[in-house]
């Protein structure tokens, strides 16, 4: 797969997210664009895997979706990540602001 150019794309049904993760956040939220990534705070700390597994979890969460329908594409120990999303149910809008849609 060639790598993500633009930070939110949507193609045949999958929803393909460049980001930027800043891990033992606050709270769970997006903050807009970082260079060529969306940002993404989340509570999780960056220790073995809880980031990503974390992450997972509340994207689906944000999409209407199952977990198993998240996809770390990239960066399993990296901040930077490439993620894929099969068949949202919903775009959180945050995302769709990014898309050019509404939510």
């Amino acid at each position: 797969m060639a790598a993500v150019t633009q930070p939110v794309r949507l193609e045949q049904g999958r929803l393909y997210l460049s980001l930027y993760l800043q891990p033992r956040a606050s709270r769970d939220q997006f903050l807009g664009l970082h260079s060529n990534a969306v940002k993404l705070a989340i509570t999780a700390p960056p220790v073995d895997g809880q980031a990503n597994a974390h992450l997972q979890k509340w994207l689906a969460r944000q999409c209407r979706v199952a977990a198993a329908n998240v996809s770390l594409l990239a960066g399993q120990g990296s901040r930077h990540k490439a993620v894929m999303i099969v068949e949202p149910r919903q775009i959180p809008p945050a995302l769709a602001e990014l898309l050019g849609r509404e939510a």
